[in-house]
């Protein structure tokens, strides 16, 4: 037996050396094929040729020594929605894209890790203590509009939902998007036990409600509609890339509702290298690519000043957040209710 595997390893050698192929540098490809997938559940803007996933993808894989990989999902409502569905089958290392307004129920799955990340480098407009969800970019919503088509753009909600038919808004659906979820809320805050009626009216106006972000800002792009909900930030992309100020955030009377996006860990397969990516999203090595490629605010230090754009910048006069725990109390009825009104 042993003079059998002797012939073997010679076998083997010969074809190493007909083939041109050294020995150990097969053992280094092999090897390299070996280094721990990241597996990073996000929304799909994230990875976008124009968003910020490939540069971070490209820096966290020169530290890690390891192989990122983005599944995105649409958007933050549906990467939970997948971690529920799959349970402790999920392929997901890291979920990142949800906000504090799912952050309880993502918890509830039981699938998240604490993530043992100092958080002293946080600059937030709130207080973040969680031991689960570390936040890595913030930003208010806002009604974007276009400036050639209006003249006069609504300056508060109720402007807004009392506005003429004929000014149309394309919004995102609570049930599957986070910015459709936080201008639900953002409605909540405002009108209260008052919110049914206010849909109702505002419905007039509403040219379609899309599964996501994405497909809502493109529709708007090609002008379907001249306003849409998205950020205060949103302004930015155009004015550094396209040279234009045309699309401009509303600035409205009552306030406007924030948005903190987080990631978390998932419980068991790279659970260490997941936490070691959590604490990477606070450096600028991360960070940096949050305002020019996410069109957020950063969470977090950067190498060098905002653009000047970002100074330009609607400024909230009042910030809106109703706290986690009682979206979660509520979201399911105040959905219920957005449906029943929407369709009355």
């Amino acid at each position: 037996m042993r003079g059998m595997r002797l012939v073997g390893i010679a076998l083997v050698l010969v074809v190493f050396m007909l083939s041109g192929v050294v020995p150990g540098a097969w053992l280094s490809k092999a090897q390299a094929k070996e280094r721990p997938r990241l597996t990073i559940y996000t929304y799909d803007s994230f990875v976008q040729s124009w968003g910020p996933g490939a540069a971070i993808k490209k820096a966290f894989e020169q530290v890690c020594d390891c192989a990122v990989h983005f599944v995105a999902l649409g958007d933050g409502v549906a990467i939970l929605n997948r971690l529920r569905m799959e349970g402790k089958r999920t392929k997901a290392d890291v979920i990142l894209g949800v906000d504090t307004n799912i952050m309880v129920e993502a918890k509830a799955t039981g699938l998240l890790a604490p993530h043992g990340t100092d958080l002293s480098a946080l600059k937030l407009p709130v207080a973040w203590t969680d031991d689960v969800f570390v936040p890595y970019d913030w930003a208010h919503f806002a009604v974007i509009y276009d400036s050639e088509k209006i003249k006069n753009p609504p300056q508060s909600l109720k402007a807004l939902v009392e506005g003429p038919e004929s000014e149309k808004i394309i919004l995102e659906d609570p049930r599957t998007s986070t910015p459709g979820l936080g201008f639900l809320l953002w409605m909540k805050a405002v009108y209260g036990d008052r919110a049914p009626e206010a849909w109702r009216r505002l419905k007039r106006r509403v040219l379609t409600v899309t599964p996501g972000w994405s497909e809502a800002y493109g529709l708007f792009l090609k002008g379907e509609a001249p306003l849409v909900l998205s950020y205060v930030t949103s302004p930015a992309y155009h004015m550094i890339e396209e040279k234009t100020d045309r699309y401009r955030a509303a600035k409205f009377a009552e306030g406007h509702y924030l948005q903190i996006e987080l990631a978390a860990a998932v419980k068991g397969r790279n659970e260490a290298l997941a936490r070691r990516f959590l604490a990477f999203m606070l450096t600028p090595a991360f960070q940096d690519h949050i305002p020019t490629r996410n069109w957020m605010f950063p969470a977090a230090p950067i190498s060098k000043p905002l653009p000047e754009a970002f100074r330009k910048l609607v400024k909230p006069e009042r910030t809106l957040l109703l706290s986690p725990e009682e979206v979660a109390a509520n979201r399911k009825a105040w959905i219920a209710e957005w449906l029943r009104a929407m369709s009355d």
